[in-house]
């Protein structure tokens, strides 16, 4: 599949603006043929991203990393969501365990220590994913960016060139808002889970490296 051109990318978002995340993800499986995924990690209003890309094409795989410093709640829910859903579910973990690793290094960095903070999640969480992505070779990656999550991502949009894994990016709720994701989840009867915590970000304002330009410059070791 060409890669598109900004030129392209900007026609196809301005197109797309318009469409619900249904028909969003059906123009993408079009164009991905038979590789796509969505990728996951169960924080809040990912229920509705899995629904909409899962009822379109059911066995989509589905790419979680299970860092292993999830909350208890998080895993119930993604149990959950896999029983419900019928999920494809493809997990990947670190080469290393969190107790493994929690007892080299200690505890898990601050947002005091941006360079300690950003080798964990090369180790923990941005390595497994780049394995991932390797192994299943997607050309399409459904995600669920919004863009009010934070303001690296109110530059993004529905779709984009993922220049860190080589795929296009689709981001079918990009424009939804929360009182817009909870209204899904209700029509939808859909679990939310809200005891969620990304160690790798550590603050809802960071990026962890899976959607930033130095992610792929971490080398996990």
């Amino acid at each position: 599949m060409p890669v598109p051109t900004p030129a392209e990318l900007q026609v196809l978002n301005f197109q797309l603006h318009s469409l619900s995340p249904t028909e969003i993800v059906g123009w993408a499986l079009r164009r991905a043929g038979a590789r796509a995924i969505v990728s996951t990690n169960f924080r809040p209003y990912e229920a509705a991203l899995l629904h909409v890309v899962v009822r379109e094409k059911p066995d989509i795989p589905v790419l979680w990393v299970d860092h292993g410093y999830n909350r208890p709640a998080t895993y119930r829910h993604a149990e959950d969501l896999r029983q419900k859903l019928g999920l494809n579910l493809k997990s990947y973990l670190p080469r290393l365990t969190a107790a493994h690793r929690d007892a080299i290094e200690g505890p898990v960095p601050s947002t005091d220590d941006e360079g300690a903070l950003r080798r964990f999640s090369a180790r923990m969480k941005i390595e497994p994913f780049q394995r991932g992505m390797r192994e299943l070779a997607p050309t399409v990656w459904f995600t669920a960016l919004r863009r009010v999550q934070n303001p690296g991502r109110a530059g993004l949009d529905v779709v984009s060139h993922d220049l860190n894994f080589g795929t296009l990016k689709v981001s079918p709720f990009f424009h939804a808002s929360d009182a817009e994701m909870d209204a899904y989840l209700a029509a939808h009867d859909l679990p939310n889970e809200w005891d969620y915590f990304d160690p790798a970000k550590a603050d809802e304002k960071r990026e962890c490296g899976l959607h930033a330009a130095w992610g792929a410059r971490a080398v996990p070791v």
